[in-house]
């Protein structure tokens, strides 16, 4: 009884929100009736266009997104490193590792027509799917046959090394720090562990503005080049859109986004790109707990290794020691942008209930401050929080650039262990009544655009419009009153056309 009049209530206030979205569409439709229409669409426009701007969505490569947006030269280097071919085939489709492993050990190219036939026409799309991954990342490439035909052959040089990777062989992926002798500061997979969270949430903290966390200028120099945050001036860097975004990431997708970020860096750092990449290769291969040796190591690779130290996805004692250990956030690194739908480097502390309430069993400061970026705090106790979830804080988070998909999946991916248990994980109630939030601010799209008007006469009206439209550049038109609205790209094609029109 108790669930079908919460649904009752639900409905009724979805129905009430429907009302008044129909109310402001009809005052609306009179304000655009009205002789102010210049100014409005001025005034609207650039208004809701610099919201959009700032609304933009995070963008954030996996992987082979990243690898296929690198030269071929590059790649033909990376693929020089068994870690870097194996990395790269372990993250490819089931069925495109399956393509692979048939052709590694064929001497001679293989009749694109033959490879047809490995699917059925059923699971076709998933085949052109795997052909486009594999032919982006240059694992194959095709090759004339006799007779005229076309086939495909593995890139010689991703051959070699993945079955140098896969049999064994080659030269040793890192040193041996048995010269060394035995560490006497060895550290454990628990404390690498705390270590890591620790490190990485000192960034996290600085990015929402603690005043105890501190970072290097470098590392602030690049969360600004990132576009996470912000600085005028002498003021202190702020928090951007998109870093409101990028806090609600999970943490394997927060490193990867910053591991590119500094990547794409790495040219005015005066890096070698293809060294530094193939050594993170090489870590998530590594073994979590074991020390390894910097022997052997270029001055870039060092510089590096020191970059990783303050991400806390290594571990090294004082900067002039002789090993380092990597975490477990090095280790999952290469994963790219994970869909799981759990944070794998957090325990789960939050329970959602169907009454919007959020309990949040933490006393970290920063956990609680991603909770209040979009709900309301109201009591709080030695490890709980209680927050609500209400129009206002959900549409003020929406207006700093986090979207509603953003807010749901981090509560999914942080829901406490005892939510994990439910199917699904979090209340339907929520998840549709902050969708819905979102709905109500964007029930209505803008679009930038160059106002005409005080045509002469209706027929240069329609000849104007007519040649905008054939453009694919008109946005807007209102006949009886000669208004036409163009995009900006459009603009100067039909404002050239009108002079000439005119000089005729």
């Amino acid at each position: 009884m108790k669930i079908v009049n919460e649904m009752k209530i639900n409905l009724t206030q979805i129905q009430n929100k429907l009302n008044d979205v129909q109310r402001e569409l009809v005052e609306l439709k009179e304000r655009m009736d009205q002789k102010d229409i210049v100014l409005f669409l001025q005034d609207e426009v650039g208004r809701k266009s610099s919201a959009a701007m700032q609304r933009e969505k995070l963008q954030c490569k996996n992987l082979h997104d990243y690898m296929r947006s690198l030269s071929p030269a590059i790649l033909d280097k990376l693929y020089n490193h068994p870690a870097t071919c194996l990395a790269v085939f372990r993250e490819l489709p089931p069925l495109a590792r399956n393509y692979v492993m048939r052709l590694l050990f064929l001497d001679q190219p293989l009749p694109q027509a033959a490879v047809t036939f490995w699917v059925k026409k059923d699971n076709q799309r998933d085949h052109d799917d795997c052909m486009g991954i594999v032919t982006g990342l240059r694992l194959w490439h095709s090759q004339q046959l006799p007779g005229g035909l076309q086939g495909l052959v593995l890139n010689p040089i991703f051959k070699e090394n993945l079955r140098i990777a896969l049999l064994g062989g080659g030269k040793a992926w890192a040193d041996d720090t048995s010269q060394l002798g035995p560490d006497k500061h060895a550290r454990d997979i628990t404390s690498l562990d705390k270590y890591a969270m620790e490190r990485w949430e000192v960034i996290l903290h600085f990015m929402v503005g603690s005043p105890s966390a501190a970072v290097s200028q470098d590392l602030s120099q690049l969360l600004i080049q990132a576009g996470l945050m912000k600085s005028e001036g002498t003021e202190a860097p702020c928090i951007t859109s998109a870093g409101f975004q990028f806090l609600l990431l999970d943490t394997s997708s927060q490193l990867w986004y910053f591991m590119l970020q500094y990547l794409h860096t790495a040219e005015t750092r005066k890096m070698d790109l293809v060294e530094i990449l193939s050594f993170v290769f090489q870590l998530s291969f590594s073994t979590l707990g074991k020390d390894y040796s910097v022997e052997g190591m270029s001055e870039s690779l060092l510089t590096f290794l020191q970059h990783l130290r303050e991400f806390g996805l290594v571990f090294q004692r004082k900067r002039k020691s002789r090993r380092f250990y990597p975490t477990r956030l090095a280790i999952n690194l290469a994963l790219g942008v994970t869909g799981s739908a759990v944070d794998v480097h957090r325990q789960g502390y939050i329970v959602v209930e169907t009454n919007y309430r959020i309990y949040a069993y933490t006393d970290s400061e920063l956990q609680l401050a991603l909770v209040a970026l979009f709900s309301e705090m109201l009591y709080r106790f030695p490890n709980l929080v209680v927050a609500q979830l209400s129009r206002e804080s959900v549409q003020q988070s929406i207006a700093n650039g986090i979207s509603a998909e953003q807010i749901i999946h981090f509560l999914r991916t942080r829901a406490h262990p005892v939510m994990l248990k439910t199917t699904p994980v979090l209340p339907p109630t929520i998840t549709d009544q902050v969708r819905l939030w979102e709905l109500e601010r964007d029930r209505l799209q803008f679009t930038e655009g160059v106002l005409y008007n005080q045509f002469l006469s209706q027929v240069d009206f329609e000849l104007l419009r007519d040649y905008a439209r054939d453009l694919g550049v008109l946005v807007w038109e209102n006949p009886p009153k000669r208004l036409m609205v163009v995009t900006p790209t459009g603009h100067p094609d039909v404002k050239r056309f009108w002079k000439r029109q005119k000089h005729n």
